[in-house]
């Protein structure tokens, strides 16, 4: 397709465009990604649904994760396996947007998640005997809702700050509509104010989640240092360590992707680094919670038997 015989009506994903030849093996590298994606994070959300003994706020919230997940993958997969099936790589502004606007959501979501499974390690290594107190229903409920509101809100600021710009150019370097890459094609550059409120409240919507990590694994350590057995001190920080690993693999891909120097933007490590964090990390998380987790491979026994 000839981006430069498309009307203005809508974007041009230029995607996987300089490699064609090898447009059918990506689709079937996405396609079995995807599957397994679905597949594992559906089985963990069901798993937990179906076992009474699963019902603790660290498996709510894993199963809360698991949902988060499959939908952040389904928002950019079955597009590009589309476009890379059939080569229209054409979207139109109101199904940019729409992209646009579940992908933050989401995306954002999967970090608050995180945040709040760092508070719920915190709230049983540090204060076992009031675990059940400090992590009532109640409070899970208002920790995972609260969340949803923030970035629904913060979703919606950039999704409208972006919709209504003028934009010079139509054809986005990428496989789907992100917004520093759409930024890019803004006309003219965003306003002072406009760009000062954007860099102001995404930061902290970004940044409070990882602060919150840093801090309550800070704790975490310091309560664990204080053990007097050196058996005791692995077998308690062995519990965070599934959590420790999903942290590391999902911040290390988006701060690459977000936070690096503009001299080193190359639209083919975007691409790649997009499909790690979109769609390897989501196929990992199921097999990374339930290999290292005891309580999960009986409760996937018992399923069975």
């Amino acid at each position: 397709m000839d981006p430069t015989n498309e009307t203005h009506d809508g974007f041009v994903l230029l995607g996987f465009s300089e490699t064609p030849h090898l447009s059918l093996k990506l689709f079937l590298l996405f396609f079995g990604a995807y599957v397994l994606c679905v597949a594992g994070n559906l089985f963990i959300s069901v798993l937990i649904l179906s076992q009474p003994q699963l019902h603790t706020p660290m498996y709510v919230f894993i199963g809360n994760l698991a949902v988060v997940d499959v939908t952040f993958s389904s928002i950019i997969v079955p597009r590009a396996l589309y476009g890379l099936l059939s080569g229209d790589t054409y979207i139109s502004f109101c199904g940019c947007f729409v992209q646009v606007f579940f992908f933050l959501a989401v995306g954002n979501m999967d970090s608050f998640l995180l945040a709040v499974m760092a508070f719920d390690r915190y709230a049983a290594i540090c204060h076992p005997l009031r675990y059940l107190l400090i992590m009532s229903r109640r409070t899970c409920t208002c920790l995972v809702a609260s969340s949803w509101v923030i970035v629904g809100l913060h979703s919606t600021l950039y999704t409208v700050m972006s919709s209504v710009h003028t934009y010079c150019g139509w054809v986005i370097p990428h496989f789907f509509c992100d917004l520093p890459v759409l930024m890019l094609l803004f006309c003219p550059n965003p306003a002072g104010t406009e760009e000062l409120i954007l860099f102001v409240e995404g930061t902290t919507v970004i940044f409070s989640p990882v602060l919150f990590i840093l801090g309550s694994y800070i704790l975490i350590i310091r309560a664990v240092l204080k053990l007097c057995s050196s058996q005791r001190r692995w077998r308690t920080f062995s519990t965070c360590s599934s959590h420790l690993t999903v942290v590391i693999l999902f911040y290390s891909t988006v701060i690459f992707m977000y936070f690096r120097p503009s001299s080193i933007y190359s639209p083919t490590y975007d691409r790649v680094i997009s499909v790690v964090y979109s769609v390897i990390i989501p196929m990992l998380n199921p097999f990374i919670y339930s290999l290292r987790n005891k309580e999960v491979k009986s409760a996937v026994r018992r399923l069975f038997k």
